[in-house]
């Protein structure tokens, strides 16, 4: 079997398995964020916290929960760092300094899991568990809270409530996250990953001294991190380590995992908006966009161009032999697609128009199917601009869902999709500038760039895998790609929450011959030309001054 042959029979099965979960996914998601019923435990959770959960919360206190739960939980993680050294199970590791600390803590309660650390060198067992891999489920389940008050701000009318924030995050991360993370960390173990609290240990010699690893909970926190889209790895390398990802089976499953749940949100929001027909618009638009890049990836890193890629069967540097081109290929862009971030090669390796794409996807929002959440608001964002393209085109006003929209839900929308470009290009600009950043590239040039263009693109856009090569742990790279994390995550979803309001509080409108009938072919075709359309305007000068310029050369 050819390597083409293999990563085209990988993408099959990929698609076959999401679309086989897609509907009892979907719908139990909806039947979670539905229900009045609450769990024992989550009783107890409520009284602790001191949280009534049947208390709907208008916009501005549904975004103070997410405020203030997001604060507490961005200090504990940086306590928790700062406190290392004394910690028992610490490995004897130091305590982490505190530009690196604010930065990790930033970046696991944003979702983002940017590590500018070597993960088996700097965190011991309490911190990679008891912080890190915590985050990883509570980020999560706030990213998918904050899309469902939108979604109840389209379901909903004639009034400004979304929900209780504190039962949505009980919820998604007791009845969703862990019940899924516990299935896929079994199959995880069972497939070769390791699941242990050993210590350091030395093992064999290598190059004439030896080599030493240590053990962890890696399959627990590997199934969350994809689930959760979050991609912290517990070791370097990620998900090209064997003991996160042994086998080509678990590199394909853990795409899986990754694409899963915004995926299924589709579903999700059908039901929560009592149109499934909705629902499968958005899928067929995030569908549509991910297998094109997924397809055009696949074609740059098999393309023949010289000796060398002619005999490995592709642009086979920085990638793994156990997954190949192929599986290489799919995990890059499902990863820079959502908001997950792992990888299981190095981008930077990729070639120019390969690295261009991961980039690409990225800028994009995230939102082909996007992180666990931000890719659904973030889609039904693109929506409503899409939406008001059209009322244009036609001479009439725009509505969606049967909402109207009008001048302040566009001024909503817009602030959204502007504010993570102008982090990027702010942040980009900054950085080649002054005279210090410059010095943590390793290449000069188109490439050079695109290392510091890739850092800020998956910092503000709350992705987390780097390009390599950018020594990014430096005092100015920890502080600023942690300012870009913060306002990339929580200033857009300030925009989403008032968005949700105000949808909330409107008259639902009669649908008429002239309502644009959003759950059709033409409507998805708009959305996708809107969303590449944007995006290109957007970053089209910066790509062309690094990935563009050097794929045309290459």
């Amino acid at each position: 079997m050819g390597p083409v042959l293999a990563g085209v029979l990988q993408l099959l099965a990929l698609i076959g398995a999401l679309a086989l979960v897609y509907v009892p996914v979907g719908n139990y998601m909806a039947k979670v964020y539905s229900s009045s019923r609450h769990l024992r435990v989550e009783k107890w959770i409520y009284k602790a916290i001191g949280a009534n959960p049947d208390t709907e919360m208008t916009w501005p206190a549904y975004l103070r929960g997410v405020l203030a739960f997001s604060a507490v939980s961005v200090l504990f993680l940086y306590l928790l760092q700062r406190l290392q050294g004394v910690l028992p199970g610490s490995l004897h590791f130091s305590s982490v300094n505190p530009a690196q600390s604010f930065n990790t803590a930033v970046s696991f309660v944003t979702n983002t899991n940017w590590q500018s650390y070597y993960g088996e060198q700097t965190m011991g067992h309490v911190v990679q568990t008891a912080g890190l891999a915590v985050q990883n489920f509570l980020s999560a389940a706030v990213g998918i809270a904050v899309a469902v008050a939108l979604v109840r701000g389209f379901a909903r009318s004639r009034t400004g409530e979304l929900g209780n924030f504190w039962s949505d995050l009980v919820r998604g991360t007791l009845r969703i996250l862990v019940p899924m993370s516990v299935v896929a960390a079994v199959i995880l173990v069972a497939c070769g990953a390791i699941q242990n609290f050993s210590g350091i240990h030395e093992v064999g010699q290598f190059m004439g001294g030896s080599q030493q690893w240590n053990g962890g909970a890696v399959a627990s926190q590997e199934a969350i991190k994809e689930i959760g889209t979050n991609g912290g790895g517990y070791f370097n390398a990620n998900s090209a380590h064997p003991f996160e990802n042994p086998t080509p089976f678990t590199n394909l499953f853990e795409i899986f995992l990754i694409l899963v749940i915004p995926f299924s949100l589709t579903r999700t929001f059908g039901v929560m908006v009592g149109n499934v027909k909705q629902g499968y618009a958005i899928l067929a638009t995030m569908f549509t966009i991910w297998l094109g890049f997924t397809a055009l990836m696949m074609w740059t890193e098999f393309a023949h161009h010289g000796p060398a890629l002619q005999a490995a069967g592709g642009a086979m540097e920085g990638k793994e032999v156990r997954f190949g081109v192929g599986g290489s290929s799919i995990f890059a862009v499902a990863t820079t697609l959502t908001s997950t971030g792992a990888v299981d090669s190095f981008h930077s390796s990729f070639t120019g128009l390969g690295g261009g794409i991961t980039m690409l996807s990225m800028m994009l929002g995230e939102i082909a199917p996007g992180g666990t959440g931000s890719g659904l608001y973030g889609i039904l964002i693109m929506a409503v601009i899409a939406v008001f393209i059209a009322g244009l085109m036609v001479g009439r006003t725009p509505e969606y869902l049967g909402k109207k929209i009008g001048g302040r839900e566009m001024k909503l929308a817009a602030c959204y999709i502007l504010i993570t470009p102008a982090l990027v290009l702010v942040f980009t600009a900054a950085s080649m500038a002054l005279p210090t950043p410059p010095h943590s590239m390793l290449n000069s040039g188109a490439h050079g760039f695109s290392e510091v263009l890739y850092a800020f693109t998956s910092a503000a856009n709350n992705n987390g895998s780097a390009f390599a090569g950018l020594n990014a742990n430096t005092d100015w790279y920890n502080t600023m790609t942690g300012l870009a994390m913060l306002l990339g995550r929580f200033l857009p979803m300030i925009f989403v929450l008032a968005l949700a309001g105000s949808l909330a509080e409107q008259t639902p409108v009669p649908v008429t011959a002239g309502t644009l009938r959003t759950e059709k072919p033409l409507f998805t075709g708009l959305l996708v030309g809107a969303i590449l359309i944007i995006t290109g305007l957007t970053y089209f000068p910066a790509l062309a001054l690094g990935p563009l310029a050097e794929g045309l050369a290459s």
